[in-house]
């Protein structure tokens, strides 16, 4: 199965292949998730109870799990769960169990399970105020990695409502796990880069498996006797690797032929209270680091590890830098690290990104700073409260009203994370820092906001208000609106246009120049 999503919406269409036969045998359309086959035409799958688009200040709908047969559907699990809660789903490696997650916001999460083919038996087996996750069913025992205490990542064992403790916290955090030859391969983040370690169920650490240059771990999952996993990194957009009877072996790969030799570099900012901020700087050997283009994000625990940016490649090819602040609010060091960016401490987020570009700027070099949803945020946050720091700014669908983010589309499923506006104690720390409300008459440097029509997560009225509001301030700022593109991405075709407009207003920011093509 897999899903189409038509001009980066949320909602998209799964279609249902029959491999044998190369044929679409299903379709479905709506907010869907996981599908999880059963065999005999039957399959479950998770959608959003409300087929049509969520209507703005409404509550966004709860995920469901349904059953699929003979092309009717039957609500199996969820009935009567509150808004804003979201269900994933998976099998146990032996498909005799569903195991299953449903979380409220992105800080707490309760785990279900129970024989797959009795969704009525699903019950809750672990969970509480902090994140957890099941990775499977082994020996009559679930395995779960739990977030609770520190933050940073354990696994139990549930057994009889029984847990255990299988492998303890360390200093670095869980990024994802799977089960393995018997194995526990678990995913870690290491200054932000991924680094797999392989335990067996007592806890021993059997293996680790480091990797040439930091980048990131994706798809780690077990079938049959083999590991798989993909593995990208700045200048790397994907490699296919495989662990077979305890050998890596590299499957596939897609490399750049690049004119030069690049290096990633671990930097470390320190702040006043002594908060240490880890930060990636990607550019050609031997570069100048005067000009650079950093990226953020810093919300909803989502850790910015290593990854491919398109338009990142063109910028090092040319002798720029691509930074990449690991700002709080993200879960690169840890649950803790994201809840002190996070509602009332959402504060912390912008000192971490404005002190990174402080450090960049204090060696003389011009800076423009980039983000994208959350990270666009970010950026407007950084602008507002010190548009004198940047050079330039691209804000990328992003939520930048924060009195009326919860009154349009899903925006009220992000209150967990943000506050609720309609709090007088939340609404005053909101209005501190909402970028669109402390726009102000002063020096701004050039701003690129863009957005697209059918974004249907982050309304593109929020890019709008803001541009113009900068511009009734006179800020030089560039609003691009893009009619067939959303929150999900867009086609190769339109992306291409996107991304181009983007680097052509970095380029002129930054002094950059392009070689002349030859004819």
């Amino acid at each position: 199965a897999y899903t189409i999503s038509f001009a980066g919406a949320d909602e998209g269409l799964l279609r249902v292949v029959d491999l044998e036969a190369g044929e679409v045998v299903d379709e479905l359309t709506g907010t869907l998730g996981d599908v999880v086959w059963l065999g005999d035409g039957k399959y479950y799958y998770t959608r959003l109870y409300r087929s049509s688009k969520t209507p703005d200040g409404v509550d966004p709908p709860a995920e469901r799990v349904f059953l699929r047969e003979a092309g009717k559907e039957e609500m199996v699990f969820g009935e009567g769960l509150p808004s804003s809660h979201f269900i994933s789903l998976k099998p146990s490696s032996g498909c005799e169990q569903a195991l299953l997650t449903i979380s409220y916001g992105w800080a707490s999460s309760t785990v279900y399970a129970g024989r797959i083919d009795e969704p009525g038996e699903w019950r809750m087996i672990y969970g509480g105020d902090y994140l957890a996750y099941p990775v499977d069913y082994v020996d009559g025992e679930y395995l779960v990695v739990s977030f609770e205490g520190e933050g940073m990542g354990r696994v139990v064992g549930v057994r009889d409502g029984k847990v255990r403790l299988v492998v303890g916290e360390g200093e670095h955090p869980i990024r994802s796990a799977a089960f393995f030859n018997r194995k526990l391969v678990l995913n870690y983040l290491v200054n932000a880069a991924s680094r797999l370690r392989f335990f067996n169920l007592s806890g021993e650490l059997v293996r680790e498996v480091a990797f040439d240059i930091p980048g990131t771990v994706n798809s780690l999952s077990s079938s049959g006797n083999a590991l798989l996993f993909k593995y990208e990194s700045f200048l790397i957009p994907y490699r296919l690797y495989r662990v077979r009877e305890n050998r890596l072996e590299l499957l596939e790969s897609s490399e750049l032929e690049l004119k030069w030799s690049y290096e990633v570099e671990d930097e470390w900012v320190t702040l006043g209270d002594g908060t240490r901020v880890h930060m990636f700087l990607v550019h050609r050997k031997g570069v100048v680091l005067e000009k650079i283009l950093i990226y953020g994000y810093g919300g909803f625990g989502v850790a910015i590890t290593p990854s491919f940016h398109p338009y990142a490649v063109p910028l090092l090819e040319d002798g720029g830098v691509f930074a990449v602040a690991n700002v709080r609010g993200g879960s690169e060091h840890g649950e803790k690290w994201h809840r002190e960016g996070m509602r009332e401490k959402k504060q912390n987020v912008f000192k971490d990104f404005i002190a990174c570009i402080e450090s960049l700027k204090a060696a003389g070099a011009r800076v423009v700073a980039a983000g994208i949803s959350n990270g666009g945020l970010l950026v407007g946050a950084v602008l507002t409260q010190r548009p004198a720091l940047l050079d330039g700014a691209v804000i990328g669908y992003p939520v930048l009203d924060m009195l009326r983010f919860h009154k349009l589309y899903v925006g009220k499923a992000w209150v967990p994370e943000y506050g609720n506006p309609d709090d007088p104690k939340d609404a005053k720390y909101l209005a501190e820092y909402s970028p669109y409300h402390n726009v102000r008459r002063t020096r701004y440097p050039p701003v690129l906001i863009y957005t697209g029509l059918h974004d249907d997560r982050v309304h593109p009225a929020h890019a709008f208000k803001f541009a113009a509001r900068l511009r009734e301030a006179g800020a030089p700022v560039l609003l691009r609106v893009e009619k067939a593109s959303g929150h999900s991405g867009a086609s190769p075709e339109v992306k291409i246009h996107e991304l181009s407009d983007i680097l052509a207003f970095i380029y002129k920011v930054l002094g950059l120049s392009a070689p002349e093509s030859s004819a």
